[in-house]
């Protein structure tokens, strides 16, 4: 049997970072309102000329640092991103040409928050399926793009951020189980209304649209359903998790998560307050972190979920 294990992991956090306050002299909000329903202190916005490719890069080579390898060792990279850079080439693309290779295949995929999972998920069956043996799987965006900065019910979430991961082919297992779901009847609950190929031509006002309620109560029951239908695969409960990486989306949504799970939030690994909601980047930028900290240590138990717009979903059971 071919496998896949997750080797290295790299992050890249643009350096500006912007607070509570400051967000209270941009829009009417409060730090104490901002933290009490979302547990977000700050974020990090990328300088205007940041791109999504050039933070998956710095992500990428913290990554093949830390696994020892050149850009030259990769087979295949896959990208999950909502802020591609242009609408072609791919960001993925662009990033490869960053990373100085050339020939391998790369592609980005669009799955909203979800997409670092969905990014997670192709890789494994790639190499399972014997057509690659390392590839590199990023996260990145540039939410700070798409969001109306004079609305304060979305303004205050969002951050920008990459996460890189290496995957490898082994013979034991590393990633045990990946589950991708989506259902477009939810789409108008959260979305960016306009794009290239719409009757509607994209204008200086469009902007990411939410209506928070109605996603937050969604995500809760669709994800919740997913991870212990996730482990009652494998014969597992949430007490066989060793830490739970979650989208980091909003603090409500993951404890409700780690109630459903009965993990108690000291094996939740939690970063929304430090970075908002960084969508297909944060599960990365988490995992990545918390390995660097000692949270995480070679033979735990991980469960990586995400949930975004579309609706897409999905989860990943990882032996790190």
């Amino acid at each position: 049997m071919r496998y896949s294990r997750i080797v290295a992991t790299g992050h890249y956090l643009p350096e500006r970072v912007l607070t509570n306050d400051e967000l209270e002299r941009m829009v009417e909000t409060s730090d104490a309102w901002i933290r009490a329903r979302t547990g977000i202190r700050q974020r990090h916005i990328a300088a205007p000329t940041e791109s999504v490719a050039g933070m998956g890069e710095r992500a990428s080579r913290m990554a093949l640092e830390t696994a020892g390898l050149a850009a030259e060792d990769i087979d295949l990279i896959v990208m999950g991103t909502t802020t591609p850079d242009q609408v072609f080439p791919n960001s993925a693309v662009i990033m490869q040409e960053r990373l100085g290779v050339a020939g391998i295949p790369a592609f980005s995929l669009e799955a909203a928050c979800s997409g670092f999972i969905y990014a997670l998920a192709v890789a494994d069956n790639f190499i399972r399926a014997g057509s690659a043996g390392r590839v590199l799987v990023v996260g990145a965006e540039k939410m700070s793009s798409i969001v109306d900065w004079n609305d304060r019910s979305t303004c205050v979430l969002f951050g920008d951020g990459a996460g890189a991961v290496i995957l490898e082919h082994t013979q034991t297992p590393g990633i045990l189980d990946t589950r991708l779901h989506a259902d477009g009847r939810y789409k108008d609950l959260l979305q960016f209304p306009s794009g290239i190929a719409s009757s509607k031509a994209r204008i200086a006002e469009d902007a990411l649209q939410m209506k928070g309620s109605e996603v937050f109560r969604v995500a809760v029951a669709k994800l919740g359903e997913e991870i212990v239908e996730t482990l009652a695969r494998h014969d597992l409960d949430g007490n066989a998790v060793d830490w739970l990486v979650p989208h980091q989306a909003n603090a409500r949504i993951i404890s409700a998560i780690a109630r459903r799970l009965d993990l108690p939030m000291e094996r939740v690994v939690l970063t929304v307050g430090e970075h908002g909601n960084t969508s297909s980047a944060s599960v990365p930028l988490a995992l990545d972190l918390a390995i660097r900290d000692g949270r995480i240590q070679r033979g735990d138990l991980l469960l990586l979920e995400a949930f975004g717009g579309g609706f897409t979903w999905g989860s990943a059971l990882v032996r790190y």
